[in-house]
């Protein structure tokens, strides 16, 4: 049995040293991973749609709710009636003390790690919310568990903070690429929204992922989600002005959405309601909507290809449109777990429909197509919401393969992406996580800059002097020369200011005054935790060579030179870059 354990241990420290190592290797394992998430989407999706279908009477695997022309108000107490575990789930998870992590915030912060815990209760969650007919889309689910078998496959080879951080990408990008059978929008997806960067180490890790991941779909006889394309698009340098009005129409729409989310969850927040009745009591809120019209249910997507290919009223359009909005803020707002990317697909369209109608009415004439109108409405709406504008426009090329149609997404998506970033300066996602207090903009790794703090940099053991000390009794006890600078400490032992050693040799020092007369910076002292960043700017705002390190309790820890700051930062910066151009070596991360 000893043997056997050891004949095991060794190839498994092979297969690490293999995937650590080398490229073929490292692609190999990108393979299985998107193997798996397309495999882990399918089966997600399935399940969530058989819910739907045992509930609400649904036929066949191609019928979708937010298709079905009504509903009565018994089917939908599924959404309080699932409200409840989801609430209870929502509970559990917070007795831990410890918010989900999502592969963007993984990869910023945490170089990848995610919880196999988490993805689980996110998936669950997500899954009965749609499953339920709350206005959400699986995508969480998808992405969750796709990014989080690359980290989980990436830790227990035990590989490199960026080879880690490149996985949980590819399984995101395999997941997105299975579930609409597009491997150039998930590759896409991956890049600017999990990994954070088009960067050259991860184009052939993510590229044989999707490629995997959209085998897999074939494999299963599921049909590619094709859009229903416009006739024929002649653009003219009037039409490109056109979408990209939309394109700054979708982006404020966007970021309104966005706003009206957390608005919901402030007033959900207010109420006092448990956090386990919030999604029951979201769920008493759609029950009106979706008595209105079922179309507001789900993702959309059943609607979505209704309203695309029939010419509904222009009026009913925006009714429908306002509802669909309020339906996923009142989804998110009071606790259904989800995401905006594939609801936005749906309100998008609706935008596009309508900004061609209105256009209709003020010109005397249809100058957009309104089926067209409506593809780049959903591609530029989704950028806005997202943040991810090449993706939404390999959307919809690989879903209408129409290129005079997708350069006119191309110039709304980017549109609306650089005015939504300008105004508002996140996507739904790393805005959620800036609510939390996690400020950052992209998946784009700024984890080692908070490893590399103050307290791990300082030199310990500083020489200290009390700060009533004379000057004589310093100048015995530190001659000229045998240090730069001294710390000085009050009579609890706390920092009190540094003292610049040749200070306390000038012509017009007192030998009778205490040191302390002669301190610098007695109110300016980092925290050991404060990260690089936050060290610089201190010392620029100081301007000092060097600052002295101190707890909580403004004891000294150590001292820190600004230069020695500069230089670990600059070592570091370097490091990652090196490992975004994709040179690797042997030692470890």
């Amino acid at each position: 049995m000893n043997a056997l354990r050891a004949r095991l241990e060794a190839s498994a420290a092979a297969v690490r040293e293999w995937c650590r190592t080398r490229d073929d290797a490292f692609l190999l394992l990108a393979l299985l991973v998107g193997v798996l998430a397309g495999g882990l989407t399918l089966l997600q999706g399935a399940a969530a749609h058989a819910l739907q279908a045992w509930w609400y009477g649904l036929d066949g695997a191609d019928s979708r709710l937010s298709a079905l022309p009504r509903l009565d108000v018994r089917a939908l107490l599924a959404l309080p009636l699932f409200g409840l575990p989801i609430g209870l789930i929502s509970l559990a998870a917070r007795v831990r003390k410890r918010q989900l992590v999502d592969a963007v915030e993984a990869n910023a912060l945490h170089g990848g790690r995610m919880s196999m815990r988490d993805n689980l209760v996110v998936s669950t969650q997500t899954i009965l919310s749609n499953g339920c007919g709350a206005s959400v889309g699986l995508e969480a689910a998808f992405a969750q568990m796709g990014a989080g078998t690359g980290s989980q496959l990436g830790r227990v080879l035990r590989l490199r903070r960026a080879d880690i951080r490149t996985l949980v990408g590819t399984g995101a990008a395999a997941a997105i690429a299975a579930a609409f059978g597009a491997p150039l929008a998930g590759a896409f997806y991956g890049f600017e929204i999990v990994i954070g960067a088009y960067t050259p180490s991860a184009l052939a890790p993510v590229a044989v992922a999707v490629l995997g991941a959209s085998w897999v779909r074939t494999a299963a006889g599921s049909p590619l989600a094709m859009l229903p394309a416009p006739a024929d698009v002649g653009l003219e340098f009037k039409d490109y002005a056109l979408y990209v009005l939309l394109g700054l129409v979708c982006a404020l729409i966007g970021v309104a959405i966005m706003r009206l989310v957390t608005l919901i969850e402030q007033a959900a927040d207010r109420t006092g309601l448990p956090v386990w009745l919030r999604p029951v009591a979201g769920g008493l809120l759609l029950i009106p909507l979706a008595l209105v019209t079922p179309q507001v249910l789900s993702s959309g997507h059943g609607a979505q290809h209704i309203d695309l290919t029939a010419q509904a009223p222009l009026q009913w359009l925006a009714i429908l449109l306002a509802m669909k909005c309020l339906a996923s803020a009142i989804s998110l707002g009071f606790g259904f777990r989800g995401g905006l990317f594939f609801a936005s697909l749906f309100t998008g369209s609706l935008v596009g429909a309508v900004f061609a109608g209105a256009l209709a009415l003020a010109f005397g004439h249809p100058p957009l197509d309104p089926t067209a109108a409506a593809l780049v409405g959903m591609a530029a709406l989704a950028a806005a919401v997202v943040g991810a504008p090449m993706t939404m426009a390999m959307l919809v090329l690989e879903g209408t393969h129409d290129f005079a149609l997708t350069s006119a997404a191309i110039a709304a998506v980017l549109v609306a992406s650089t005015v939504t970033r300008r105004v508002f300066g996140f996507s739904f996602s790393t805005w959620r996580l800036h609510l939390r207090g996690a400020d950052i903009k992209s998946a784009r790794d700024v984890g080692w800059i908070r490893s590399l703090t103050a307290g791990t940099m300082m030199r310990r053991g500083p020489e200290t002097l009390p700060a009533d000390t004379p000057v004589a009794d310093a100048r015995q006890r530190l001659p000229l020369g045998a240090a730069t600078r001294v710390v000085l400490v009050d009579e609890a032992q706390r920092y009190a200011g540094i003292v610049v050693l040749a200070d306390l040799y000038a012509d017009r020092v007192k030998p009778q005054e205490p040191v302390s007369g002669y301190a610098r910076n007695r109110e300016v002292a980092l925290a050991a935790d404060a990260d690089a960043l936050a060290v610089m700017r201190q010392f620029d705002s100081s301007q000092s060579d060097e600052l002295a390190v101190v707890d909580a309790g403004g004891h000294v820890l150590g001292v820190l030179s600004e230069r020695f700051v500069r230089k670990r930062y600059a070592e570091e910066l370097e490091r990652r870059q090196r490992e975004l151009l994709g040179e690797r070596t042997a030692a470890g991360d």
